[in-house]
């Protein structure tokens, strides 16, 4: 339910006498905008920086405490990397229900690797700020650099399903092809060191031992 004021639709503060699941709403839209910031390392003051909003109104945006224009949301979205639906993903998705993400529409998200001209395909939306696995479609191509320094809370399962590479994980190398696996602690330092065939194409999943609100 949207409130509009000089022709800007916003979304109703949670101060306002509207419906619970207004509310809901703001509070979900907050705690993603927190979770997307977090998770690519980024504070307030820098998201300021690039999207013009003030520090108070983004701190006010992800504790639910003021009305937010879908302008101010979509320089947010910018911000982070992801598409504006992506702050509406999955709200009203019913509790027990099925998650169906079909081919080819997996939300591309913003992740260390992006920078090195790696593309992350996230494969499932998980409701409110904490998670406990990621599932991600992860693509390379003539364009990618080798990063074999990410480092993240939690197990990381992948499985390559095109191309060929090798892997590192610590002080160990593994020679990776189609239909090959890898799992591994991933607060130890791992990537990809050097592409052998490309485009690559693998999935990886990250699990972690208690929800996480990186």
């Amino acid at each position: 339910m949207l409130e509009t004021t000089a022709n800007t639709p916003k979304l109703i503060p949670e101060s306002s006498t509207e419906p619970a699941t207004v509310h809901s709403l703001a509070r979900y839209i907050g705690s993603t905008v927190r979770e997307m910031r977090q998770k690519l390392g980024l504070t307030i003051a820098e998201i300021s920086d690039q999207t013009g909003i003030s520090r108070g109104m983004l701190s006010k945006i992800e504790n639910a405490q003021t009305a937010t224009s879908l302008e101010t949301l979509a320089k947010l979205a910018s911000a982070l990397g992801v598409s504006l639906s992506a702050f509406f993903r999955n709200y009203d998705v019913p509790g027990g229900g099925a998650q169906l993400v079909k081919n080819g529409e997996g939300m591309e998200v913003v992740r260390r690797g992006t920078k090195r001209g790696h593309t992350y395909h996230l494969l499932a939306y998980d409701q409110g700020p904490t998670k406990l696995f990621e599932p991600f479609l992860i693509t390379m191509d003539d364009a990618s650099e080798v990063f074999p320094t990410f480092e993240h809370p939690g197990m990381e399962f992948i499985y390559l399903l095109q191309g060929k590479l090798e892997y590192r994980h610590g002080q160990s190398t593994y020679l990776l092809e189609p239909g090959d696996s890898l799992t591994f602690q991933g607060k130890i330092p791992h990537g990809p060191e050097r592409l052998i065939e490309l485009p690559i194409r693998m999935l990886a999943i990250i699990h972690y031992s208690s929800p996480s609100a990186e």
